[in-house]
């Protein structure tokens, strides 16, 4: 299933990446942006691994920003974007992130960790404590507040992608094994669709 799932996002994305390289980034989408670079910039943490960078948009940020940023994509065309914003990037998932233990001060995941099937994120959190210094910070960004797991009927997306979406009680519960909880809050979107869940993480030791 999951080969199956990553061959489908792939290609889903490939084909939206276009479009997605021409849209603004979103208010609320700038202020978490702006947030996890303050918290970076008061703990003097400059190593960065965007994972799912998607077109480049925030890995361009926090590059102009001054800290040394690596980011990777599923999607070739998506990376290929990337690069054309002079960006450090590969294609790479991020079940087996191809870089040295504790390479990076902090991860920075947004909205791509949705389309992990549940019984492998664990998987994927144990990965990412894995490139993360001590103390490193995690921003982990979903859409949720149900529990639901499946290819979704309504995505405009060809193929249609896989989300997996948490409760917002359940998201902390499946990632504290792995990391300890700094901040958690929800950001209201589009009445009756899921809500918005931003988790600040970090690694701690005896976790």
């Amino acid at each position: 299933m999951v080969v199956e799932t990553k061959q489908r996002l792939a290609q889903a994305y490939d084909a939206d990446a276009v479009r997605r390289s021409q849209s603004a980034v979103s208010d609320w989408k700038i202020a978490e942006r702006d947030a996890f670079l303050n918290r970076l910039a008061a703990e003097n943490k400059s190593a960065l691994l965007e994972i799912g960078a998607g077109t480049g948009k925030d890995s361009r940020f926090f590059h102009d920003k001054g800290l040394s940023v690596k980011c990777i994509d599923l999607s070739p065309e998506m990376i290929r974007l990337c690069r054309e914003k002079g960006l450090d990037t590969r294609v790479m998932d991020f079940y087996s992130l191809d870089f040295e233990d504790e390479s990076f001060d902090a991860v920075y995941a947004l909205n791509c960790l949705l389309h992990v099937p549940k019984a492998e994120l664990g998987t994927v959190m144990e990965e990412i404590r894995r490139v993360l210094r001590p103390d490193g910070l995690f921003f982990m960004g979903l859409y949720g507040g149900i529990d639901s797991e499946g290819v979704w009927d309504k995505d405009w997306c060809e193929p249609k992608r896989f989300f997996a979406m948490y409760s917002d009680r359940s998201v902390q519960s499946s990632v504290t094994p792995y990391f300890a909880l700094q901040d958690f809050h929800t950001v209201p979107l589009v009445a009756g669709e899921p809500h918005f869940q931003s988790l600040t993480l970090r690694k701690t030791d005896g976790l």
